[in-house]
């Protein structure tokens, strides 16, 4: 009998330690704190999936955090897409907080959307509330010169609203604003006098607006507004006044150019009559030996040269008068 009592009790004593270890085991493999929170707020996690995210090393208590907050909010989401998104390295708490707003704002963002958007590097929570809140963007001073030479410098300032449709792969603001300035410049060149569009600045609004500059971009343009319009320089003025004086230079140079040639004309025509001389010095000084050939030979007589030379000082005499009469007259 009291070997049944002892075996009765070291039993016993065996099935209080194994519920013991089985509940330290369950204590410590569980979140414990956490599982009774999503009892308590009407957001039940079946502790399997809280054992295997605690396995795979997921934050569980910040991905039950934003399920409470989504389920309180009335957002329609499982825990398997926030531990997804999670595991995939987006922004949870960020993810959960933009469906949250665009769910009381009744703007249309679905979970897979909402999940892309971050995924692909974009704030999420500032699109929605962009939507609920337009943004306003001011382009930098914009120079446009009109038809009649003279610039206009502007600010422009754009309101924004998101399209979350378009968020993802569509131009950001930056595109926004290289096309409003582009319009600007467009319009103001367009018109006949400064005076013009100092008289009607809403005509660059509605010019600009008109034209569709949001296509392909992740916003929807509301409005555009001319803030500032100041009178800059006379552009007009200034380039013809380069112009003449490029016309001046290059006046300048084509005169130097023919200055230039007749400089090289003229010593051409020197080295020419240089040459000219000195064939014609050589040329007489092969007279005297022609006629000395002459003598020894015999084909010129005593007579004959006298009259050469009778004849060489008749013309030097007749050179002579024909130039003093010249200077005379």
């Amino acid at each position: 009998m009291n070997l049944l009592l002892g075996v009765g009790l070291w039993v016993t004593v065996g099935v209080l330690l194994a519920i013991v270890i089985a509940v330290a085991i369950f204590f410590a493999i569980v979140p414990v704190n956490v599982w009774t929170k999503t009892l308590l707020s009407n957001a039940y996690i079946p502790a399997r999936k809280l054992v295997g995210m605690k396995l795979r090393n997921v934050d569980v208590g910040l991905i039950v955090g934003c399920y409470i907050n989504a389920k309180k909010a009335g957002v329609n989401i499982s825990i398997s897409d926030l531990e997804t998104h999670y595991m995939a390295g987006g922004n949870v708490d960020r993810v959960v907080e933009a469906l949250i707003v665009a769910h009381g704002a009744k703007i249309n963002l679905s979970v897979d959307n909402a999940k892309a958007i971050d995924l692909a590097n974009r704030d999420i929570l500032l699109a929605v509330q962009n939507c609920v809140t337009p943004v306003v963007i001011t382009t930098p001073p914009i120079s446009a010169v009109a038809c009649d030479g003279i610039e206009l410098i502007c600010k422009v300032r754009i309101t924004l609203q998101s399209n979350i449709e378009k968020l993802i792969g569509g131009a950001g603001e930056e595109t926004i604003l290289a096309r409003v300035g582009e319009g600007v410049v467009t319009v103001v060149g367009s018109a006949k006098t400064h005076q013009l569009v100092l008289e009607n600045p809403d005509a660059i609004s509605k010019t600009v607006l008109a034209k569709g500059l949001d296509n392909g971009t992740a916003f929807q343009i509301l409005s555009i507004d001319i803030a500032d319009i100041d009178v800059g320089r006379n552009i007009g003025a200034k380039l013809q006044a380069e112009q003449a004086e490029a016309d001046v230079q290059i006046a300048n140079a084509k005169a130097e150019e023919r200055k230039a040639m007749a400089i090289a004309c003229e010593q051409e025509m020197r080295a020419k009559t240089q040459e000219m001389r000195a064939k014609l010095v050589s040329a007489e000084s092969e007279v005297p030996k022609a006629i000395s050939h002459a003598f020894r030979n015999g084909n010129l007589g005593v007579m004959d040269y006298y009259r050469i030379q009778n004849i060489k000082a008749d013309t030097q005499m007749r050179n002579s008068i024909g130039d003093n009469g010249g200077n005379n007259s």
